[in-house]
């Protein structure tokens, strides 16, 4: 999967702060994931079950970082994975969204994780290209 051209689908970006555009199952697989907050078709069980989607669905938010009780220990808790796992903070990348739009958020994403060789996606999983497997560690 090439990273589009154009801009990137906001509704790639899950209330949680994560980018689903870099995410190893939209990346790798012949009938990739529609992201968060799109159908569950194509999900990872885990995905389908998230708490934290439900959790700002029953809010009535669609990002946490709309919620009155942000960051919430399930928050801090993906944010405590993701920064030890994959270096990543999905709490600054709710921040940058909050302070500079979502549109300007996904395309710094896009510039991030395009790879170099082939204009493949990067998995911010384990930072291997979509197309050509090449591992950017």
């Amino acid at each position: 999967m090439k990273m589009p051209k154009e801009k990137i689908d906001t509704s790639m970006f899950a209330p949680c702060g994560m980018n689903c555009m870099v995410c190893y199952k939209h990346c790798y697989h012949k009938k990739p994931c529609a992201g968060c907050l799109n159908s569950d078709i194509g999900k990872p069980e885990h995905c389908r079950k998230c708490k934290i989607k439900d959790c700002s669905k029953g809010e009535g938010v669609s990002y946490c970082f709309e919620c009155t009780a942000y960051p919430c220990a399930l928050i801090k808790s993906i944010e405590k994975s993701y920064s030890q796992r994959y270096q990543a903070s999905l709490m600054e990348n709710s921040a940058f969204v909050r302070q500079h739009g979502l549109e300007r958020f996904m395309e710094e994403q896009k510039e991030k994780y395009t790879c170099p060789n082939c204009r493949g996606v990067i998995s911010i999983h384990d930072r291997a290209c979509s197309e050509c497997q090449k591992s950017m560690k």
